[in-house]
């Protein structure tokens, strides 16, 4: 079994957009939250896998930190079943150590252990060292439903 292309927009148009669902649940459909809030984007540098978490291979060089991204048609954009960013995402420059990051996720907490939603490899694995600073150009980071 598998989701039709209608219900794959519609669940991430509300899970990144925080954008009703329509005739799904009660009569107003299957709500946004009050407040939209932010997921976190993290650097990895071996796939997390279906089951892993956040902190799960994620990059450790110094001064790095997950990146907000507003659950908003700002922070990303969605067509059919894919969604990307719709803003460039800047990691903090490293100041010491390295990492070579060949992976992404999309998280629920700025720390710790949090819950990955979705993650993605990257089209190229990225050497980040000391004076790199990480960026994705909009639409760089995509994942697909389906």
């Amino acid at each position: 079994m598998s989701a039709t292309n209608a219900f794959e927009t519609a669940l991430l148009t509300l899970l990144f957009n925080n954008t009703n669902a329509a005739n799904i649940g009660d009569a107003t459909g299957l709500r946004g939250a009050t407040t939209a809030g932010v997921f976190y984007v993290s650097l990895h540098t071996a796939d997390p896998g279906e089951t892993g978490t956040q902190t799960t291979s994620e990059a450790a060089y110094t001064s790095y930190a997950r990146v907000s991204v507003a659950r908003t048609a700002g922070g990303w954009t969605i067509a059919g079943n894919a969604v990307s960013n719709a803003a460039a995402i800047n990691f903090p420059a490293a100041t010491g150590g390295s990492a070579t990051v060949t992976h992404f996720g999309i998280g629920t907490d700025v720390s710790g252990t949090g819950n990955l939603l979705f993650k993605g490899a990257l089209t190229a694995s990225l050497a980040v060292s000391n004076g790199i600073t990480p960026s994705f150009a909009i639409g760089a980071l995509s994942v697909t439903a389906d």
